[in-house]
């Protein structure tokens, strides 16, 4: 609001202050003169006050984004070290028949997955859908299950999932280079949101499909 005061606006005040700031400087008496609304309540208080108040919330603002920060730090610490357990649970398998349904397993019991379903191109069991489908993906999809057939792989009904898909090593998306899909449910419409990263979920599949080729025939498994 601006009321002229013998031809003064507050906005010509505001201008003035902005363009002098060593003017409370000059007159720092004036700053105890100074009286402002609480934020949080009716009583009155000093403008030093009331910059040491905000200058409270600041801090307290950056300790929260430092708590977040730490905390994200940590949890994916314990993504990274459960990644490089399960990498290395499945470069023990010795014979690779066992390879899908032992990774399966592993990647339930380690990263507390309710549901996983995996299929292989080449074994038959999934429409040509969800093959194109799979392999239009640059990167995994993550959202609510709406009557994905591959959602009908899992034992028990799942309110989100992800969709990983496999490919050959070093190959972008390409249906050639797609070989299979590995499912990831959860009955938590949460666990799987559509606006969640996908870093990690990439370097599973990435994993998955490296030890999965080992199990792939060798027309299938070759470029």
């Amino acid at each position: 609001m601006s009321n002229p005061i013998e031809g003064i606006t507050e906005a010509d005040i505001a201008d003035y202050l902005a363009a002098n700031p060593s003017f409370f400087e000059r007159h720092a008496e004036l700053l105890h003169h100074i009286q402002l609304s609480h934020p949080l309540g009716h009583r009155t208080v000093s403008l030093q006050e009331r910059q040491a108040e905000m200058l409270r919330e600041r801090i307290k603002g950056l300790e929260r984004k430092i708590i977040e920060m730490i905390r994200a730090g940590t949890e994916n610490l314990g993504h990274f070290e459960k990644l490089q357990a399960w990498t290395l649970a499945l470069m023990q398998v010795a014979e690779p028949a066992e390879l899908p349904e032992r990774l399966q397993t592993e990647l339930r019991e380690r990263f507390q997955i309710p549901q996983t379903a995996l299929r292989l191109f080449h074994q038959g069991g999934c429409s040509e859908d969800v093959q194109r489908f799979a392999a239009s993906l640059t990167e995994p999809f993550c959202g609510p299950n709406e009557g994905f057939e591959a959602a009908r792989w899992l034992a028990e009904p799942v309110a989100s999932l992800a969709l990983i898909p496999l490919r050959r090593a070093g190959e972008t998306a390409a249906e050639p280079s797609t070989f299979g899909l590995l499912v990831l449910g959860s009955p938590d419409a949460t666990r799987y949101r559509a606006d969640m990263g996908t870093e990690f979920l990439q370097r599973v599949g990435e994993v998955s499909s490296a030890a999965l080729v080992r199990s792939l025939p060798v027309d299938v498994a070759q470029p």
